[in-house]
């Protein structure tokens, strides 16, 4: 990169208000790249003929092989328009959905977006999945619609329907904004409402009541919003043939040659307009009159006629006369080239540069770091459940730091690192080899023309003499020279070691932090503090001395570190520029914080400075795989190039599994690919084997069929398989002292110590209850949070909205889960789980036993200060052992050892014998704490022999007794009791396995739609609906797919479909696979439809084995199957 323009983008980085951070985002093959090609080109770093062709921006091989981006690359930008220079910080983004976590990472940095569309494939999945990504950041799009070259050549649309279509195009894109703004409103709107019934209720106003029936959507202003050529926020492009336009570049061409003011020529160019030519007016109801609209007319008809003369016809006299009248020259090797497209981007890019629309709009429309919404500074700086205003003040009028985007010297540093991404040592700038100047050339050739002469005037014979000078002077005497041997190895060993620590630190791989500064000024060597997620402002500016900065670093505050920016570099897409300080505002990389900054962090000079909200990420790592290196002995390395890998990937998770084995989780299959060539070929540089995917399921229970599987209804006595009714049988006699199997399905288990007995109830919950539960999974961890705190005797300032959050949570289970079975169950949830947040629930129906709700937080909110009454209710011992108990059995299921999912398990009795007369010499009387809400005789019988069941008073007047043995073997036997009997529950009822869904999307023409159709009934797919896109042949199939079938389906289908289909997989459920894994024919008809062996194929069996096989769990099959005996040849005679 040359200097001048160094120099200038850092004289212009300190000016924010000229400063522009955007990013390119769009659905896969939308042409992203292309068009960043295009506006790179404009700064001369590129050619303009390689614009398109070279993808400057996917440095990585694959990425060229592959023809997508797969990582976030950031490049400065200079632009001028008139007298104002900006400057641009562009990243461009992926948009294959496995690699949407680059698409975060890039959006957090920035303050707008360019979104592209495809004009013949439309608004897509991840269109959609970008703008809202775009929403949730509060950044501003801008939109280019691209390939608009396609309809010309491809579709072989008129310039009328091109029209029709680009308007349909635009009005899709609207709609998804407007979905979005109306969810907002109407958010705002509900919060408003609650606000003014606590007022109304406060004041207990009296008189008539009005009721305003209006949603608020009426005030609000979302004119800004939409995107219309008009308001000058959409540019027309085809970013391959180099052009590109916005209504404003041609008002102003016509304004100039046909004399109508460029304001009227704004407004009317697109819409309804049309041009009467005998009145010389622009007139309204171009459709209602059949005429030409006035953009087809001005605009889209030199187009195609362009596009007509060059490519379709090649007319050489019509170009000419083209060219002439746009006052464009074209060098002679292009208007000979053999290829039309070579000579029609020639003349377009200097006609309608595609870098000039693209650049003014975004100049123009974007918000510079100046204009940062007051809104989003907010939403950045609350973190979880704590809201702006409970934050501290000092932290509080940061905000004001942030608005400003000041560059003061006493103004604090503030950065938010996205991620960490992976560069070679070689190529940054302090180890690149530097070209020499023509003085310095000039120098280096004076020295060796100098040393040269000196040589000569030397003379042979002194050289001679001196060659031979050393080796006598070194052996001089024999004394030295003995112990000159091994003293002269060591050094070579001492140089051979050197050299191999160097040709390591060659290898390595450096990290560069990829952030944002938003206020003050880094400079290289700064020291800042590094705000873990979980770092509390509050309790740093108490546990910090007054002005305490992060050179006297304290590291006793939790959650808060030190580092030092080593080194600042400017990001230039492939290259990287070093500098010594960056001003707010601008985007940079940031070298030497591997050691402290995993994937995303907040740096600080200020204490007071909370840590960002975390990056929200669209889709979840759900592929998984075990690696492990070919030669075991190259285990460390593989390890290391897994921490190298989980730091350079935002989405990639590395686990470490109970079996010991090294899983690697990704969020598809082009995803995993990358990991693991990374793996290989950067990070651990060694053979990996890696296993099959490893794909997750669920287990669940159902309720109990109606018909069979031949669709007979059943009986009133359900018969049960031999095969069943011989393990039951088993296990009873196994453990019948202890376990007692009720008719109804309660299980009762009673410890090994006979001290305790739980009974437990397995009942599945509604579908709509576990989508909720598992929607709401980060609302439980936090309501868990509270909880934990208020037991702990802390008090948590849990924000306003969050309440809510959780109250609405709490009103959502009361409305699904109504009837008598379910009467009063959300105020009895005991605990969820697994980990305490997951889709299942633990039920408290003990009779007597009156615990401290999980919703508490609420009722403290209402009545804050009130000290607890000394009725309140309190735990009973060992409460956390049933609740451990319930947490592992959740964990992992009976089948296959996978989590639980839509299970409420229902504590029905739990009595507790606080001592064994046996084994205590002193006479401690016997407390048995009996709570029953079912009294079945036999069960009763059974666990009161041991001691005298007392009441609940006489229980409460000796708590030593039981508390002294909290954490003793009691504890224990309880939670693997209770693991027991909820798995015993589980087994009762009908099981089911549950399998992860994703939902594919695939556009395909309807010459491949048959195959396409083959290729997912192959795959247990379902096809949910299809449709045909209106103005095209290509139909959208929107299908669910398993994640267990989905491996090579991609690229199975474009093989079958000739490239022309390819899938975009998203994970989006789990479902209920239908068939029972343990179904054995039991009735006569079932007999006679299957078979006695009832061999077809059971999908749901086949996955459970699989999973069983995979873990070392056994498995019932039968190693040899329809075996014939043997016959010899003598037996044969």
């Amino acid at each position: 990169m040359g200097h001048t323009s160094l120099d200038k983008i850092i004289a212009l980085q300190k000016n924010p208000a000229n400063i522009r951070n955007l990013c390119i985002l769009a659905h896969v093959d939308h042409g992203k790249t292309t068009l960043a090609d295009c506006l790179v080109a404009s700064n001369g770093i590129i050619s303009s003929r390689l614009a398109g062709k070279l993808r400057y921006l996917d440095s990585r091989e694959d990425e060229q092989m592959r023809g997508i981006t797969m990582k976030s690359s950031a490049i400065s930008l200079l632009y001028s328009n008139g007298d104002q220079e900006y400057l641009l910080n562009l990243i461009d983004s992926p948009g294959h959905v496995d690699f949407s976590s680059e698409v975060s990472t890039a959006v957090r940095l920035c303050d707008g977006a360019i979104v592209i569309v495809d004009a013949v494939e439309g608004v897509c999945p991840q269109t959609q999945v970008v703008l809202r990504q775009a929403w949730l950041e509060n950044i501003r799009p801008v939109l280019v619609i691209n390939k608009i070259d396609r309809l010309i050549t491809e579709l072989k649309l008129t310039s009328q329907e091109a029209h029709t279509h680009l308007q349909k195009i635009l009005e899709q894109v609207n709609a998804v904004t407007g979905t979005l703004f109306t969810s907002k409103v109407l958010e705002e709107r509900a919060e408003k409402e609650k606000e003014e019934e606590k007022e109304k209720e406060s004041e207990m106003l009296s008189g008539d009541q009005v009721y305003d029936w209006s949603a608020g959507l009426e005030e609000a202003d979302d004119s800004h919003l939409y995107f219309s050529p008009d308001q000058g926020n959409v540019v027309f492009a085809s970013a391959i043939d180099g052009w590109g336009f916005s209504i404003q570049q041609f008002a102003h061409i016509y304004s100039q040659r046909m004399g109508i003011r460029a304001e009227v020529l704004l407004k009317t160019l697109w819409g309804d307009f049309y041009l009467n030519a005998k009145a010389k007016k622009i007139m309204r109801g171009a459709q209602a009159k059949g005429k030409k609209p006035l953009f087809v007319q001005l605009v889209l008809d030199n187009i195609w006629s362009l596009y007509d003369a060059v490519v379709t016809r090649r007319d050489k006299e019509k170009i000419e006369k083209v060219m002439t009248s746009l006052g464009v020259k074209v060098m002679a090797r292009d208007s000979r080239h053999s290829d039309p497209k070579v000579l029609l981007s020639a003349i377009c890019s200097q006609w309608l540069p595609v870098s000039r629309a693209v650049l003014a709009m975004v100049c123009e429309k974007l918000p510079s770091p100046l204009d940062m919404a007051s809104e989003r500074v907010e939403k950045l700086m609350s973190v979880g459940a704590r809201r702006f205003d409970s934050l501290p003040e000092q932290t509080q009028e940061l905000k004001r730091v942030f608005l400003q985007c000041s560059s003061k010297e006493n103004a604090p540093v503030i950065i938010f690192v996205s991620k960490m991404f992976a560069v070679d040592t070689k190529t940054l700038p302090q180890n690149r080899q530097r070209l020499l100047t023509q003085e310095e050339i000039a120098q280096r050739r004076d020295l060796a023309r100098q040393r040269h002469t000196d040589r000569m005037a030397a003379g042979q014979p002194a050289e001679t003499a001196e060659s031979h000078g050393d080796p006598t002077r070194l052996g001089s005497t024999p004394q030295e020279g003995q112990p000159a041997g091994p003293s002269t190895a060591k050094t070579d060993s001492l140089t051979m070691k050197e050299s191999k620590a160097e040709e390591e630190q060659e290898q390595k791989e450096t990290f560069i932090a990829f952030a944002r500064v938003y206020s003050g000024v880094v400079k290289k060597g700064q020291r800042v503090f590094v705000l873990g997620p979980k770092y509390d402002p509050a309790q740093g500016l108490n546990m910090l001395p007054e002005g305490c900065s992060p050179s006297d670093c304290a590291s006793e505050v939790p959650h808060l570190s030190c580092c030092s920016t080593e080194s600042i570099y400017l990001l230039m897409g492939r290259e990287l520029e070093e500098l010594e300080e960056v001003p707010s505002g601008n985007v940079l990389g940031i070298g030497g914080l591997e050691e402290c900054v995993l994937k995303s962090a907040t740096l600080s000079t200020s204490p007071a400075c909370p840590p960002f909200t975390p990056l929200n990420f669209e889709a979840s790592p759900i592929v998984r795989v075990a690696v492990e290196p070919k030669h075991p002995s190259e285990m460390p390395k593989l390890v290391r190039g897994m921490r190298l890998l989980n730091q350079a990937d935002p989405c990639a998770e590395i686990l470490i599994q109970e079996t010991g084995e090294h899983v690697l989780v990704t969020a598809g299959e082009v995803h995993l690919q990358r990991c693991l060539d990374d793996l290989r070929y950067r990070f651990a540089k060694i053979e990996i084997s890696a296993s099959k995917p490893i794909i997750p399921f669920r287990e669940t229970v159902v309720r109990p069929p109606k018909v069979d599987m031949v669709n007979e209804e059943m009986g009133k006595q359900q018969k049960v398989a031999i095969i069943h009714q011989v393990k039951e049988e088993a296990s009873q006699g196994r453990s019948s002292d202890t376990l007692h199997v009720d008719p109804s399905g309660l299980v009762t288990l009673t410890t090994p110590n006979r001290l305790a007995t739980v009974s437990v109830q397995a009942i599945p919950l509604p579908q709509e209850v576990t989508n909720l539960l598992e929607s709401s999974s980060e609302l439980i961890r936090t309501l868990e949070q509270v909880n934990m705190s208020l037991r702990e005797g802390r008090s948590l300032e849990v924000s306003l909205r969050t309440l809510e959050a959780i109250s609405g949570l709490k009103a959502q289970l009361e409305s699904l889960l109504q009837g008598r079975k379910w009467r009063n169950t959300v105020e009895r949830i005991w605990a969820f789980g697994p980990r305490r947040y997951g889709p299942n629930i633990l039920l408290n129906s003990v009779e007597g036993y009156q615990r401290p709700s999980v919703w508490q937080c609420l009722s403290r909110g209402d009545k804050a200060g009130e000290a607890l009454s000394p009725l309140a209710p309190a735990l009973r011992d060992f409460d956390n052992s049933i609740v451990s108990g319930f947490q592992l059995a959740t964990l992992s299921g009976p089948m296959c050892e996978e989590p639980l999912m839509g299970v409420c398990f229902s504590v029905v009795r739990w009595d507790i014998q606080s001592s064994a007369p046996l084994q205590h010499q002193d006479n401690l009387e016997e407390d048995l704490i009996s709570h029953e809400a079912l009294t079945h005789s036999n069960v009763s019988g059974q666990t009161q022999t041991d001691g005298t069941a007392v009441g609940p008073s006489q229980a409460r007047r000796r708590p030593e007794a039981t508390s002294a043995d909290c954490y003793g073997p009691v504890s224990g036997q309880l939670i693997a009791a209770m693991k027991e009997a909820c798995r015993h529950a589980f087994q009762v009822q009908p099981q089911r396995l549950m399998a992860a869904m994703y939902t594919c999307e695939i556009m395909a023409t309807a010459e491949v739609l048959g195959r396409v159709y083959g290729v997912l009934g192959k795959r247990e797919g379902r096809v949910l609906h299809e449709e045909m896109k209106e103005g095209t042949d290509v139909f959208i199939i929107k299908a669910v797919l398993p994640v267990a079938e989905s491996f090579g389906f991609a690229d199975e289908i474009r093989k079958r479909t000739s490239g022309l289909a390819s899938p975009q997989l998203v994970f989006s459920h789990w479902e209920v696979i239908s068939s029972d894994p343990y179904w054995v024919p039991t009735t006569e008809e079932e007999y006679l439809h299957f078979g006695e062996k009832a061999d077809s194929a059971n999908q749901a069996l086949k996955y459970m084995n699989a999973v069983r096989r995979r873990k070392g769990l056994y498995v019932e099959e039968k190693i040899v199957e329809h075996a014939e005996k043997q016959r010899t040849l003598s037996k044969n005679k």
